[in-house]
């Protein structure tokens, strides 16, 4: 049976209309961060399309020690808490150590798992143990019946708020492949899913000391998701990608997506003319 899961009005299932999860990669700036907040929450709020602020205050997974990774735990989280407050939408981080969790979980709506620690049993149980909403990104090293058993860590804890997202998967060195049958198998689950454009049009240490991607593929990879039914989709954006200090090559530029999202908006309302 598919489950629903509730953040204030923001609805998350698999027959629900899809919920759009989007910000840039890291947590550059203040002023950046509700720069970017508050003209996404003026298109989806147009469009009439639920949205969830994601930015990460710290990313520990990057390809190089030199590489940026944010302002880290204790600069970041005040900046999605104001975005939180101000703009009132829900927001999304990722939490990379069980020491983060207790005080990331005062301020995140969804506590994400990066899909390089997405089977790391005391990241989940912690995470799990908060009683929030637990975003699974599913590794690009897993086939999608592998989400079973990362469930069923979570589940022990009597915590059945999750999600799961589909990131691509590795296919030779330095790329990823979107195998969209994985978004029907993890729907069996009965978990909301979610698509993860931004990731999987990334090619991971590509540029040798950092991450490439393919950022023209991002409208095509995601009607072909949003035509697959999926609870929501999420991507990462930037005002101008070409000068990101982290993933620029597989974020779209802020003011392509109003139109994207129309697209999306019409090709979701048919496939789930039911809701």
């Amino acid at each position: 049976m598919d489950k629903t899961l509730k953040i204030k009005n923001v609805a998350i299932g698999n027959n629900q209309p899809f919920v759009f999860i989007s910000g840039p990669c890291v947590i550059e700036s203040r002023e950046l961060v509700l720069k970017t907040a508050k003209e996404l929450k003026r298109i989806t709020s147009a469009l009439k399309i639920p949205f969830i602020f994601k930015s990460s205050y710290d990313k520990a997974n990057r390809t190089s020690l030199r590489s940026f990774r944010g302002p880290g735990l204790k600069k970041g989280l005040p900046i999605l808490k104001e975005v939180k407050e101000t703009l009132g939408i829900p927001v999304l981080s990722d939490v990379h150590s069980v020491e983060d969790i207790k005080e990331a979980a005062k301020v995140l709506d969804i506590l994400q798992i990066p899909a390089f620690l997405c089977r790391q049993t005391d990241l989940l149980l912690a995470a799990a143990d908060t009683g929030k909403i637990i975003n699974i990104k599913k590794g690009q090293f897993l086939a999608p019946w592998d989400v079973d058993e990362i469930i069923k860590k979570i589940e022990s804890r009597g915590n059945k708020k999750i999600l799961l997202t589909e990131r691509g998967v590795s296919f030779g060195y330095n790329n990823l492949v979107s195998d969209f049958r994985s978004l029907s198998i993890m729907k069996k689950t009965g978990y909301p899913v979610v698509y993860d454009v931004s990731h999987s049009v990334q090619r991971p240490a590509g540029q040798g000391t950092a991450s490439g991607g393919d950022s023209e593929f991002i409208p095509l990879l995601s009607r072909c998701a949003v035509a697959a039914g999926v609870a929501a989709l999420f991507m990462e954006v930037h005002p101008q990608p070409q000068k990101a200090l982290s993933d620029g090559p597989n974020m779209l530029a802020l003011d392509e997506v109003q139109l994207l999202l129309k697209e999306l908006k019409a090709i979701d309302g048919i496939v789930k003319k039911s809701v």
